[in-house]
């Protein structure tokens, strides 16, 4: 998936495995528009919050935020999009009574850094923390997304919707030298010590090139970014093997819980059941089923996972990537998946 969430039409799918991705009409669409509290953060263990990401209609999502309190300092992982998420966070940490020492980004998408920011206008001391992977995406493929944003906003056919949600990220890209991590995760996973909470993070690949982990130990619980999604996988710029052989490596960690990049906390057991669902739908988009079948197949292995309001959005989505990802007979090498 690329920093966009605007919705698919035809006349910009070849853009698709480039800059911009269209899938969200299917979300847009097919999810009725249920009124949305303000969101606040919600406590999960001594010194863990989770500030939930959205996924409205009408405009782009949020991804999950993970926050952490240490004995001299506050640590959050993935800032959102909007300025109403990156306000929550900003009001969480102002009622902690801590600095902010860092923001942890798990990968390059707007939904997970936009918020970097607002955080860095309040805390101007905060290191950032991502791959290298982010810094190319903010270097090369956000310019790139640019020009084709300017390009939406001047055809007279893009909708007000439309260009509502392209001047938000317009906003965005103008800012995204706040994007740029001051610290790179890269090679072996191991320990870092923020504000006096103790962490653990690694990078994979199969989402976006370089996707960051962090497990807090002392809570046992793990954010993984958008190696797991809900209502589906997100495969805009995916590797599927490279997705497959990360998560069960993630598997491996000793945590008790996951964060996912969009949907509730899971137990362990809901995330094995949710890789066993990748591998099964994967092995349905290799098949000659159709997209029905494997929609249907989908939504039988999640089973409590998804909420019964979602399910109608699931074949269009997966209709999407079967056709533009999974099946696409003459796809250019994405390259995110090079060795």
């Amino acid at each position: 998936r690329d920093p966009m969430r605007l919705p698919i039409l035809p006349r910009w799918r070849a853009h698709a495995g480039r800059a911009v991705a269209w899938f969200a009409l299917a979300m847009l669409h097919a999810v009725p528009a249920l009124a949305q509290p303000q969101r606040q953060p919600e406590p999960l263990a001594e010194g863990v919050w989770l500030l939930p990401g959205s996924f409205d209609r009408g405009r782009q999502p949020d991804g999950n935020s993970l926050l952490l309190q240490g004995r001299d300092g506050l640590v959050i992982v993935d800032s959102g999009r909007h300025a109403d998420h990156a306000a929550a966070l900003i009001a969480w940490a102002v009622e902690r009574g801590q600095p902010l020492r860092a923001v942890i980004n798990t990968h390059w998408h707007l939904d997970h850094l936009g918020g970097n920011i607002e955080l860095r206008r309040f805390a101007p001391g905060l290191r950032a923390y991502g791959s290298i992977a982010l810094r190319e995406a903010v270097e090369r493929r956000m310019p790139e997304s640019e020009v084709e944003l300017r390009g939406m906003l001047a055809d007279p056919a893009t909708d007000d919707q439309t260009r509502r949600m392209v001047e938000i990220d317009l906003a965005l890209y103008a800012g995204r030298a706040n994007f740029l991590p001051d610290e790179h995760v890269d090679g072996p996973a191991h320990a870092v010590d923020i504000g006096g909470r103790r962490l653990r993070v690694g990078v994979e690949r199969g989402v976006s090139g370089g996707d960051v982990w962090v497990f807090d130990q002392t809570s046992g619980v793990l954010a993984v970014g958008d190696f797991v999604t809900l209502p589906v996988p997100f495969f805009d710029t995916a590797c599927p093997a490279q997705w497959q052989a990360s998560m069960r490596r993630l598997e491996a960690i000793p945590f008790e819980r996951v964060l996912p990049g969009h949907g509730p906390i899971m137990s362990r057991d809901e995330f094995k059941r949710y890789l066993g669902a990748l591998d099964r739908l994967l092995s349905c988009a290799a098949s000659d089923r159709t997209v029905a079948e494997c929609s249907t197949g989908w939504i039988a292995d999640l089973g409590p996972l998804l909420p019964a309001a979602s399910q109608r959005s699931i074949a269009p989505m997966l209709g999407h990537y079967f056709e533009q990802r999974l099946r696409a007979p003459a796809i250019p090498q994405n390259r995110d998946c090079t060795p």
